[in-house]
């Protein structure tokens, strides 16, 4: 009779997998928790300390670290030598093994009692996950249960192969190597403000893509705290790796403004259109019209519901990408004739943003790590008056969503803000110069009129010729960082031209 080794925190599906199990002729074994279970229903199990002929010590920290039991599963079935060394010492072969380990996430989650989230680190699991692992040539090792229809499955029809005991083999590798490392991380940021000597980034794979950046690389989305597998639904086509990239941008942009009815227009994650109205239709026309050029096979964000009537409005020109709140039925039915558009929705009235706490960034040979950047609605509402005129109160709101939208762009970069829509940027330049004119020489292609808008840039201007420029334009009000050596002679450009300048003293680049 083959046996089954079963202990498992999470016990959803275990008493029909073991019921299963048994059905084809496997006797249990099991522990503490999960021996209860069975036995309360019906299932004939052997508790652990039968095999160990050593009772359960130390407050259950000691219970599965045995030679009966990892000799059970350790042992090879292709040498005599072991076959032989197992019958002299009297230990059983143990075929299967189904464990996942302690709930150290949910612990830490719950509470800050380290005695409590010491207690949650499993031991003797990953250790026979392990064992199993190693010996899959001739044990199953179950870590998932999303997997216990699958297992039973290659039992009862002769697919437990060796490549099918490979695969479950790799996944529980990885089950205990994602383990380990958020143990190592949450000790880490306890103990060492996030950064130790080793750093591990550990994602969930959701997807793979047709290829990555270019079709000669290959691609895939991985996850964390399942935010796309709760918050991203396909409705319409295939997500390529550009695109989530493009998304990513243009979602937090568009749900930083809160419950605000904000759209956000993306081109190679860079914003070319940005507007809040009291309706999305409004804020879709009044964003596109900041650079229709650009947003032509553009990613567009919608901080809430698009309705047929905002569909028919957006299919008026070739979008590549849009992602929503939601979407309706009524508005999918109005794109369903564009072939090459996707449409994607997070299953909520507004956006969701993961708000991720670390941030980091791929170098040749390695990786940069930091705390995720955050713009904090106070940086501009405490921002210091740097000049003798104050911004109304229309310009303030307008300097808010500049400067949100700045600090969300790609340095060096500056973004004019008119009557709560952007009418030009310029991102991505060596020089804030460069960004200044840029985006003033594109707002005048579009016929767009920049006089009384905010200026905002994510870092402090060097010289005072950004704002000889902004002032030739028409701008009345300015927000920075400020910190420049050279910070007097801007407060006189600005002084001298009548405008609101102020420092919110906190930069944000994005490179």
């Amino acid at each position: 009779m083959k046996r089954a080794l079963v202990s498992v925190s999470d016990k959803n599906g275990v008493v029909d997998f073991c019921k299963s199990l048994v059905k084809n002729g496997f006797e249990i074994i099991s522990t503490g928790g999960t021996y209860k279970i069975l036995v309360e229903e019906g299932i004939k199990a052997i508790e652990i300390d039968e095999v160990t002929k050593f009772p359960e010590c130390f407050e259950g920290r000691v219970k599965t670290l045995n030679p009966y039991v990892h000799g059970g599963i350790l042992h090879r079935r292709d040498k005599q030598s072991h076959l032989d060394q197992a019958k002299e010492l009297g230990v059983e072969a143990i075929d299967l093994v189904c464990v996942n380990l302690y709930p150290f996430k949910a612990t830490i989650e719950k509470t800050d009692d380290f005695e409590e989230i010491i207690e949650n680190i499993d031991i003797g699991g990953p250790a026979m996950v392990r064992s199993a692992s190693k010996n899959f040539d001739s044990v199953m090792i179950v870590t998932d249960v999303n997997d216990y229809a699958k297992v039973i499955d290659a039992i009862e029809n002769e697919k437990n192969t060796l490549e099918f005991r490979r695969n479950l083999m790799i996944k529980a590798f990885e089950h205990t190597a994602a383990y380990d490392s958020m143990i190592a991380n949450y000790m880490n940021k306890r103990f060492n403000g996030g950064f130790g000597e080793k750093q591990f980034i550990v994602g969930e794979k959701v997807m793979n893509t047709r290829y990555g950046e270019n079709p000669h690389q290959k691609g895939a989305l991985y996850e964390f705290d399942k935010h796309y597998s709760n918050n991203f639904k396909t409705l319409k086509g295939e997500a390529s790796f550009n695109n989530l990239n493009d998304l990513s941008g243009a979602v937090k942009i568009a749900s930083a403004f809160g419950s605000d009815n904000a759209v956000c227009i993306t081109k190679h994650g860079n914003p070319c259109g940005f507007a809040i109205r009291d309706n999305l239709v409004d804020a879709y026309e009044e964003a596109l019209k900041c650079d229709p050029v650009s947003a032509f096979g553009g990613v567009v964000a919608v901080n809430g519901v698009v309705t047929k009537e905002l569909a028919l409005k957006m299919n008026e020109i070739f979008l590549e990408v849009i992602i929503a709140g939601r979407i309706t039925e009524e508005a999918q039915e109005v794109f369903a004739s564009k072939k090459r558009i996707k449409l994607f929705e997070m299953g909520h009235d507004k956006l969701v943003l993961a708000n991720d706490e670390k941030d980091f960034k791929h170098i040749d040979g390695g990786f940069v790590y930091q705390d995720a950047d955050k713009v904090n609605d106070d940086e501009v509402k405490n921002a210091k008056l740097m000049t003798s005129r104050e911004a109304t109160s229309q310009e303030k709101k307008d300097m808010e969503i500049a400067y949100k939208v700045a600090s969300l762009t790609k340095s060096n970069c500056v973004v004019y803000v008119k009557n709560s829509a952007m009418v030009a940027v310029g991102m991505g330049m060596t020089s804030r110069v460069d960004a200044s004119q840029c985006a003033l020489k594109k707002a005048k292609e579009m016929g767009l009129d920049v006089e009384g808008a905010a200026l905002a840039s994510e870092a402090f201007f060097p010289f005072r010729d950004s704002i000889d420029a902004a002032a030739a334009a028409g701008v009345k009000s300015v927000i920075e960082p400020g910190g420049s050596i050279r910070d007097d002679e801007i407060i006189e450009a600005a002084n001298e031209f009548g405008m609101s300048l102020y420092f919110s003293e906190v930069r944000h680049f994005l490179h």
